[in-house]
Parts: structure tokens; C-alpha cells; sequence
């Protein structure tokens, strides 16, 4: 068990029926005892303007920030448009950036997966994201990744993921994101930094307050994947 942890969930598409979206309502129901998903609508958040920005953040804007911050960490479920990241999606990423240096995302634990008709996956945009996020400074979740390819074949017509498999790879997903964020040692809305005791027992993580994100990513990823330990889940998936 974990917790309580508090994920912030949003999808990179605005279709009532996305199987994006669907993703995310499954993780809702799937999420492990102890941690709460709290889904986000990116639908109300403008286009990027610098201008707009100088006289204040919108209210979506604004609001978007502080349930970022008030998260412990994030799950973003993405489709793919034309080999990358969804407008909507690149749009709400490059407001919660700013302003540089001071941006809600550093630091911030994130889990990424998508759903596509074709047989990628949406491998191309994670990949893209993950990109963005190392300017961020935003550490992603390594493994186990979360590709759904012929995503038709695995949801409902309402939208409703019923693919048994899939199911049990987003509960993978979920307790690895659940870990990746205790291994980080970030509890944002509480003030918990660090001196997180391992699930498995073992001796507690280093103060954040004492590591830079980017030293704090490495101590995670060699707590949570020794060299001559690699994830289970890893192998055997192709």
C-alpha cells in the first residue's frame, strides 16, 4: 500500500469518447490503495501568448499550475497526431513551463502512455515528450512503458478500456509510478521532502532538499532499478 499519494491526470485530447481520456478513467479505477487520480481538462486553457502572459495567467491557466503543484506527481496520457504531440497538449506543457526556472514541473514525477489506432502506439509522441521534459527538468518514469496500438480493439464504444492485458499493464504502470515518485522523495501539497523509508524496507532516501533534480533522478533510478536487477516487466514484453 502507498500513500496517500495524489496524481494529477490529463490527456492530450479533447474528444468526449478518446481512448486517451478512457486511459485515464481506467487508471482511476485501477490505481493502487493509497493513491488518489485526479483528472484535469486541458479544454479551457488558451494558446501560449507572451502577451497575455505579461498581464497574468488566464484562470485555466492558473488553475492548471496549481493543481500541478498541488500534485505529487503526474499521468499524462497522449495521442499521436502526425508523428508527435497534440497541440492541445504541447499548448498546456508550454504554459506550465513558465516561468522558466520557477516552473511547477520541475521536479515533478510523471508517467506517460498513450492509445492509437495504428500499430506505433504512440511510441513517437512519448518519446517527443519525454524530450520536452528533460528541458523541464521533469523526470519520467522509465519503465515499464505503455504503448496501446489498435486501440479500437481494447475500449468500448463509450470510450471504456476492456482489454484485459492492457488493464494489467496500466496497474504496472501505476505501482511503478507510485515507487518512482516515493524513490524521488516529492510530496508537494505536504511538505514531505525525502526521508522516505523504501517500501521494501532498507535505509531512507537522501533529504530533496539536500540533492539537485537532477542528482535526485539518479538516486531514484538506482534505487528503483539496479544495474544487476532490471524490472521485471521489462522482460519478455518486446
Amino acid at each position: 500500500m502507498y500513500g496517500p499519494l495524489t496524481v494529477l491526470g490529463f490527456a492530450g485530447s479533447l474528444r468526449a469518447r478518446s481512448y486517451n481520456r478512457g486511459l485515464l478513467r481506467a487508471a482511476q479505477e485501477l490505481a493502487p490503495p493509497g493513491m488518489e487520480i485526479r483528472i484535469f481538462d486541458l479544454a479551457p486553457i488558451p494558446l501560449y501568448n507572451a502577451d497575455v502572459e505579461a498581464e497574468g495567467d488566464p484562470a485555466p491557466v492558473a488553475a492548471f499550475k496549481a493543481a500541478i503543484a498541488q500534485a505529487d506527481a503526474l499521468l499524462i496520457a497522449t495521442p499521436e497526431h502526425n508523428y508527435g504531440v497534440p497541440g492541445v497538449l504541447k499548448n498546456a506543457i508550454d504554459w506550465a513551463s513558465r516561468p522558466p526556472g520557477e516552473s511547477v514541473l520541475i521536479g515533478k514525477p510523471v508517467a506517460i502512455m498513450g492509445a492509437s489506432l495504428g500499430m506505433a502506439g504512440t511510441a513517437r509522441a512519448q518519446l517527443q515528450l519525454r524530450q520536452c521534459f528533460v528541458f523541464t527538468r521533469t523526470p519520467a518514469l522509465l519503465y515499464p512503458e505503455l504503448l496501446v496500438a489498435r486501440a479500437a480493439e481494447k475500449f468500448d464504444a463509450e470510450g471504456s478500456l476492456t482489454d484485459e492485458p492492457t488493464r494489467e499493464r496500466l496497474r504496472e504502470l501505476l505501482g511503478a509510478l507510485a515507487e518512482w515518485t516515493l524513490r524521488l522523495g516529492v510530496r508537494a501539497d505536504r511538505g514531505l521532502k525525502g526521508g522516505v523509508v523504501a517500501r521494501n524496507g532498507g535505509d531512507a532516501l537522501p533529504s530533496a532538499e539536500e540533492l539537485s533534480p537532477e542528482e535526485l533522478v539518479d538516486e531514484a533510478i538506482e534505487e528503483t532499478f539496479p544495474a544487476s536487477d532490471p524490472p521485471a516487466w521489462t522482460l519478455g514484453r518486446g
